[in-house]
């Protein structure tokens, strides 16, 4: 028996895939290779390259790998991008994903980990956000992850494939060979540290006139290794016979923009230039997560809650590999 870990050449995927095979585990790929990077999977691991939606593939994959379960992470991620391109997320991160529900099911595949997000709760009635937290996404990629959790209910009612959606806060850090290399680049911590590299020329900051100690918007960072771990005590948690639960995945901290620039000059001992800028329409002053549900359900603490351990893991991963993955 194996999992299939769709998306797993990505960020967060990849460093799952590791925790996996260190537990034993026996896994396939499946990745387009659109965002992810071939170089962040072990020539070891059988790796597809194809789309979750190819009903064809996905089946022959099941049957000749005797896949157990899914652990799905394969999405398009960026909120900008989703408002300006909401054809292509709802097409990637729904429509392809419904085709590779009816495969997994088609297959007798018995469980699914789905990668899910904070932005289905939109912005926040009150902080810490719990998994009570009312859902109304302010963005096609909120929508489109909230979707996907709306029909994961309706399959385990039909059917009885069982679920556990993780809803990140922010993915941050990395192991010493798998870290962040998205193109473009989005993320606050990896852009900060191409600052302090020389690839760019300063960091904006969007807005700093917020209610918080330094004006600037906070944010609930969690270590990828973390997160890898999260999903392997997800799928522990099916397999004993838990049950379909939706689970926040985050420290309890919130971080202020300002926070991870200052923490950064001093790890990288660089100087970070800043520019100003006024708000961003949609962000929210803070989002910051109450993970006491994963502790409960999953048995899960994060060992790397400091964000100066995240951001000294990222800065010794983006200073061996200034390129990232490259071609």
């Amino acid at each position: 028996m194996a999992i299939l870990v769709t998306g797993g050449a990505g960020y967060i995927g990849s460093v799952t895939v590791v925790l996996l095979r260190q537990a034993g585990e026996q896994v396939v790929v499946l990745d387009n290779l659109s965002k992810g990077h071939r170089a962040a999977v072990s020539a070891s691991v059988p790796l597809y390259e194809g789309d979750v939606g190819d009903t064809a593939l996905v089946t022959r994959i099941c049957r000749e790998h005797e896949i157990e379960a899914c652990i799905h992470f394969a999405a398009f991620t960026d909120v900008g991008e989703s408002v300006k391109k909401p054809h292509e997320y709802y097409s990637n991160n729904v429509a392809q994903a419904f085709t590779l529900l009816a495969a997994l099911q088609a297959a007798a595949v018995r469980y699914i980990v789905f990668s899910s997000t904070c932005a289905t709760y939109g912005e926040p009635l009150h902080l810490p956000i719990d998994e009570t937290h009312p859902q109304s996404p302010c963005n096609p990629y909120g929508w489109s992850k909230f979707m996907l959790e709306r029909v994961l209910i309706d399959y385990e009612r039909a059917f009885g494939l069982r679920f556990v959606a993780l809803r990140y806060f922010n993915a941050a850090g990395a192991l010493p060979e798998y870290g962040e290399d998205h193109r473009p680049e989005t993320h606050l911590i990896p852009i900060v540290l191409q600052t302090a590299l020389g690839q760019r020329s300063q960091v904006t900051v969007f807005g700093n006139d917020y209610d918080t100690p330094d004006g600037t918007a906070m944010r609930d960072y969690i270590h990828i290794a973390d997160l890898g771990q999260a999903h392997l005590k997800a799928l522990r948690h099916l397999r004993d016979g838990g049950s379909s639960e939706a689970i926040n995945l985050g420290n309890g901290n919130g971080y202020s923009v300002l926070e991870v620039i200052e923490t950064a000059r001093q790890i990288s001992s660089r100087e970070i230039p800043v520019v100003i800028a006024p708000r961003r329409a949609g962000d929210a002053v803070r989002l910051i997560a109450d993970a006491a549900k994963a502790t409960a359900v999953l048995g899960w603490q994060p060992r790397f809650p400091e964000l100066q351990t995240i951001i000294e893991t990222a800065w010794a991963w983006h200073s061996a590999r200034p390129n990232g993955y490259e071609k």
